[in-house]
């Protein structure tokens, strides 16, 4: 995890290809999203899509983790295993799809999002979008230069002056030929620290924020992470690629996911400074 790839032109646009399976499989999925629909169906939808594109899910068989997606509902802060869970309205889903493309010497491209099922709480939008904002403000945080505490820190900052609190013991991660890399990505610290980012890194930024306190609970399955208060979580991930003006959202989404209110942003692809965020929100 010492290592640090950093990407040629020729990889960037490979890269380019599996960010946009897995983002339009994110699209994809939010339009599968009711109440009475298993996390098990959400899963076979999903491996199903993948397949049919020509790639291969990830998460699938990643040291050993059963399914082709992760699916964390309510409580659930991360890794959650798609089952005979049946949605409810009033819940809260956040899907992660991770794609590997091409199947044979390809590269990885992950995304998340938090799907509304139903009618949620104001407790569950207060803290989905919360999350929703937390990416935003940590990709805006990306340039050539800049340091990895840049990017925690603005989103400890915010997500803690909502009353919300910053998961700890789940990270961002560089992400490539290889699905988890370095460098890590923490969604807390102090600004000026850190790992110096250089044009080239790819990386995942996925805050998982929490509505109570970021403790988490490791359940017997070995997977699935739960609130250690089992208060609502709710995460947003995006593949990042730094470049010489800022930065490249390389799953950005062509069209706004249904069941989650989208942000105009996250369909640009590109932003180029912090200025140019806060113009392009």
């Amino acid at each position: 995890m010492n290592s640090i790839e950093v990407l040629s032109p020729v990889m960037i646009e490979r890269m380019r290809e599996s960010c946009r399976i897995a983002a339009d499989t994110l699209v994809m999925i939010g339009s599968r999203i009711r109440s009475d629909i298993t996390t098990d169906e959400l899963n076979s939808i999903v491996h199903e899509y993948t397949v049919a594109r020509g790639g291969w899910p990830s998460s699938l068989n990643y040291h050993g983790f059963p399914k082709s997606v992760c699916t964390s509902v309510n409580e659930v802060i991360c890794h959650g295993i798609p089952g005979p869970y049946k949605l409810r309205n009033g819940d809260i889903v956040n899907v992660d799809v991770t794609t590997y493309y091409p199947a044979k010497n390809g590269f990885h491209g992950d995304t998340s999002a938090t799907f509304y099922v139903g009618k949620p709480s104001r407790e569950a939008i207060h803290v989905v979008e919360v999350s929703r904002y937390c990416l935003e403000l940590g990709i805006a945080a990306v340039r050539d230069g800049a340091r990895v505490g840049d990017i925690g820190a603005a989103i400890q900052e915010y997500a803690e002056s909502e009353g919300c609190s910053v998961v700890r013991d789940f990270v961002g991660h560089g992400i490539g030929r290889q699905y988890h890399a370095a460098p890590q990505i923490p969604h807390f610290g102090k600004q000026d620290s850190g790992r110096r980012l250089k044009a080239g890194m790819t990386f995942t930024i996925e805050p998982m924020i929490n509505l109570g306190g970021y403790e988490c609970d490791l359940m017997a399955d070995g997977w699935t992470v739960k609130t250690l208060d089992r208060s609502l979580s709710a995460q947003f991930e995006h593949t990042v690629l730094v470049t010489r003006e800022g930065c490249e959202v390389l799953t950005a989404r062509c069209q706004p996911l249904e069941n989650s209110e989208d942000k105009p942003w996250a369909r640009l692809g590109r932003l180029s400074s912090p200025a140019a965020f806060t113009n392009s929100t």
